[in-house]
């Protein structure tokens, strides 16, 4: 879905999108001068990939990251011993900052690495890709050393969907189902971010740590939204990373995304949906949430209770030290 692109909006897009290929590894090094970098991998259950991901980064670009860092969201698998021997630090939700409590999601293991690195940029990758390279990384990279008015870079590709062993370009649903018309109905000016949830984003601490965090799947969106608030659109970049293939989760999962999604811009736009907006809370289960009905067996239907709570800015948590 794409709206008619007003003169700003079209301004923006020829100077804010670049390719991969415009930020060689090489020329990042030369750049990034006495700016530490770190690559965070949010991981729960992904033994499988997390391992080829991790040592993909550290052989190949040793001379540019100085933090590899896998923060590992209550896993019941080998994700721990597999990133650790491929050679990140590896650190748990559940660990980090324990007096803050723990929750079982994306955004918190994001919003807690706040607290295990230095870094003043970081560069978030998922752990469950199978079809990528380190120009993910590196693309990320380039607009956030040579801009100093970019605050957020956001990737984006061709999402394979292997549907029956046959590659498709379908992927992305909730982008295009929730995501995108949102931003086309309530802020048009964000319509050519060609994937506002893009699992693979760099961005500046000094942004970061600032921000309202979302302790499941609404991180993407949420940055998206606060940065635009606060920094319009020239705070933001966009890069073209190519392919990309992951794994892909159920219609169901999908549905909780989607609601924390718009649990996400529903806040952002004045609204309160049921209960959001907990900053800390003791255990493992959110404080606020919203409850799905999902069909079952027989005509039946089952409960699926989807957290929506955010955590504070870290800048504000007792103890911080960027």
């Amino acid at each position: 879905m794409r709206c008619v692109m007003s003169p700003v909006v079209s301004d923006w897009f020829a100077h804010n999108t670049s390719t991969a290929a415009d930020w060689p590894a090489a020329r990042l090094v030369e750049l990034k001068a006495d700016a530490r970098i770190a690559v965070v991998i949010p991981a729960r259950n992904e033994a499988g990939t997390v391992g080829e991901v991790v040592s993909l980064i550290a052989t190949e670009l040793s001379d540019l990251v100085d933090e590899l860092v896998v923060m590992d969201s209550l896993s019941s698998d080998a994700t721990v011993a597999e990133a650790r021997m491929a050679g990140a630090t590896v650190h748990s939700v559940q660990d980090v900052r324990p007096d803050l409590g723990v929750q079982a999601g994306k955004g918190e293991a994001l919003w807690k690495s706040l607290f295990v690195t230095t870094s003043d940029l970081l560069v978030f990758i998922d752990a469950d890709l199978t079809e990528w390279g380190p120009h993910f990384v590196t693309g990320l990279l380039g607009p956030l050393l040579t801009r100093p008015s970019v605050m957020l870079v956001r990737g984006f590709y061709d999402r394979v969907l292997d549907m029956g062993g046959v590659p498709s370009l379908e992927g992305g649903r909730v982008t295009e189902l929730v995501a995108r018309p949102w931003l086309a109905l309530h802020q048009p000016e964000l319509a050519e971010i060609v994937q506002p949830l893009a699992g693979e984003w760099a961005i500046r601490r000094s942004m970061m740590e600032r921000l309202s965090i979302p302790a499941g799947y609404g991180v993407e969106f949420s940055t998206l939204l606060d940065v635009h608030a606060l920094h319009g659109l020239d705070g933001i970049a966009q890069v073209d990373l190519g392919r990309r293939a992951h794994r892909h989760q159920s219609l169901h999962d999908l549905g909780a995304m989607a609601t924390e999604i718009l649990a996400v811009a529903e806040h952002r736009r004045g609204g309160v949906p049921s209960g959001v907006l907990s900053p800390v809370d003791e255990g493992t289960s959110p404080a606020r949430s919203v409850v799905l009905k999902l069909p079952a067996e027989e005509r039946t239907w089952v409960d699926r209770v989807v957290g929506v709570d955010e955590r504070l800015p870290a800048i504000e948590i007792g103890g911080y030290r960027p």
